[in-house]
């Protein structure tokens, strides 16, 4: 993509001078000096990886194109630049390094390098070309099929800061020229290949590259008629990200090629990949504390569209428990406290997520069959909101089993309300050690996204393992809210239609007795700000049931 750039900007440059004349002709040629003394530093590897470092200088040069001699190429403002050669055993390769200087005028110089390189993975490119030629789609059907979170650190292989409802886009300018892109993998050599991206000239670019490309800035990620498509050539390298659940395998695009959603890179960590789904990471280009997460398959758009699960017949659900053992149905006037507690306060540091709440028993009533927990905007103990919260914690715990709850959600943006379980250990252990289990999580400033999420040890907080899901009139009609809970696995379901399962295990602390949690936060980690406008809402809730 850059090296397209730097063509267009020449071209435009060249054309600038063939319409001028006369005295401006001369001073715009004067300004045209061919970069001299062009000198090629290497560092080629001997441990097999087929890593070389090239450090380029000339005088008078303001950029560097490289020829890598493999099929790939690549650009550097400084002339250092870093080539991972992929073809097995010692091979010799012509590299040929381009100066430009001020114009566009450039200058070029040749030589010849020897490079040793030990890695294969010819699983993986039988996976992305079947043998010949693959198709492959942006995976609109799968939750996360777009997200962003931390490159390094706690949670560096997961999108935790944001992940896609299954089809979010759809409708959006984005669908267009994203949901509809075919990506093209067809063999030519043991671990190069070749790629093209057919996006029916338009491009989805992120929002930090929009106004580059003519886009209108401040609104968001822009489909925007820039053609980026055409035959790049791909080569496979090992990845040297250290992440556990990846596949230990790099691909790297030549010519600026990238994968349907435009970050500034050409290198992407394949995660996981089979024969029908691929699921990669790469670093977002001006941004490297950022991994941006895509997934595919070989499902064309129009065909998840259809069946709503990338083209798959979808069995219908079947629980294991059938057995109602505990309900609510809120009939009475009150809250029955011998299933229930009030909890009160604000907790410590805003019950560990910078709430704005004060918790009073006031907020929480029963009337006509439904149980109300209402946020208000009023002074209490120091705080600007109240609200309610309720726990069955020593009441009613227990192990395994379909909860389920039929709500109808608050509005106004600040709001969060939540259905969610603690592990019963919770004073004893602590959190996240005793683990948690959020059914339900929905934020008043994302109307459309509800989203179920697990807690414990290694992922928690800001890196919990999240489930999400569309939503429409979350707060005018009730829904129904499930989760199946077994020893193998936790699997989510609104109204009735599976969106999440998470696969449970010994090794994790959701194996013993749980107990229920409602409440409506303000605010906070996930709330955010609270409307200026916000007065009250309340979240109504029709029944609680738990089957075994």
């Amino acid at each position: 993509m850059k090296e397209l750039k730097m063509i267009f900007s020449l071209l435009v440059v060249l054309l600038m001078f063939s319409g001028c004349d006369g005295d401006e002709d001369d001073l715009q040629l004067e300004s045209m000096v061919v970069p001299t003394n062009i000198q090629i530093d290497t560092d080629i590897s001997t441990d097999g990886s087929g890593i070389v470092v090239f450090d380029v200088s000339a005088d008078n040069a303001i950029t560097y194109k490289f020829n890598f001699g493999d099929e790939t190429t690549g650009t550097s403002l400084d002339g250092t630049y870093t080539k991972r050669y992929s073809r097995n055993g010692l091979n010799t390769y012509q590299v040929l390094v381009v100066a430009y200087g001020k114009g566009g005028i450039s200058s070029s110089k040749r030589i010849e390098i020897s490079v040793e390189s030990d890695f294969s993975d010819p699983e993986t490119k039988e996976f992305l070309t079947g043998g010949s030629s693959k198709m492959w789609y942006v995976a609109a059907f799968q939750p996360g099929h777009l997200g962003v979170g931390p490159s390094s650190g706690d949670g560096f292989d997961s999108p935790i800061y944001y992940s896609a409802a299954p089809f979010e886009k759809a409708g959006a300018e984005a669908s267009a020229c994203f949901y509809t892109d075919v990506l093209t993998f067809s063999t030519t050599g043991e671990n190069n290949f070749t790629y093209n991206l057919n996006n029916n000239g338009a491009t989805f670019f992120n929002v930090d590259y929009v106004g580059q490309f003519g886009g209108p800035t401040g609104s968001g990620d822009q489909c925007i008629a820039y053609d980026t498509g055409g035959e790049k050539t791909v080569t496979l390298s090992p990845a040297t990200s250290g992440i556990e659940s990846s596949t230990g395998t790099v691909m790297d695009f030549s010519d600026g090629g990238f994968m349907s959603y435009y970050i500034g890179t050409s290198t992407y960590e394949i995660l996981d990949i089979d024969e029908n789904s691929m699921y990669v990471r790469a670093i977002m280009g001006n941004n490297p504390a950022l991994a941006w997460y895509l997934k595919f398959t070989t499902t064309p758009y129009d065909q998840q569209q259809e069946s709503g699960n990338g083209g798959e017949e979808e069995a219908e659900f079947e629980t294991q428990f059938n057995n109602l053992v505990w309900s609510d149905e809120f009939d009475g006037d009150s809250l029955d406290t011998d299933s229930w507690n009030f909890e009160t306060g604000n907790g410590t540091n805003g019950w560990g997520n910078n709430e704005l709440q004060y918790y009073l028993q006031d907020n929480v009533t029963v009337q006509d069959g439904s149980l109300f927990i209402t946020a208000k905007r009023e002074s209490e103990s120091g705080f600007d909101f109240t609200s309610g919260r309720i726990t069955t914690q020593d009441k009613y715990e227990f192990t395994y089993g379909r909860v389920e709850a039929r709500i109808k959600l608050p509005e106004g943006v600040g709001t969060w309300p939540a259905f969610w379980m603690l592990g019963a250990n919770f004073d004893g252990v602590g959190w996240p050690e005793t683990g948690e289990i959020d059914i339900l999580e929905w934020v008043g400033k994302e109307p459309g996204r509800i989203q179920s999420a697990l807690h414990f040890p290694g992922n928690s907080g800001g890196n919990a393992v999240v489930g999400p899901s569309t939503i429409e009139n979350p707060s005018s009609e009730f829904h129904t809210y499930t989760a199946e809970w077994t020893e193998d696995a936790i699997t989510f379901l609104l109204d009735g239609e599976v969106y999440f399962t998470f696969d449970n295990d010994s090794d994790k602390p959701f194996n013993k007795d749980f107990f229920l949690i409602l409440n409506v936060a303000m605010g906070g980690n996930l709330g955010g700000d609270v409307d200026p406008a916000f007065s009250e809402s309340a979240m109504e809730i029709d029944y609680v049931k738990v089957y075994q």
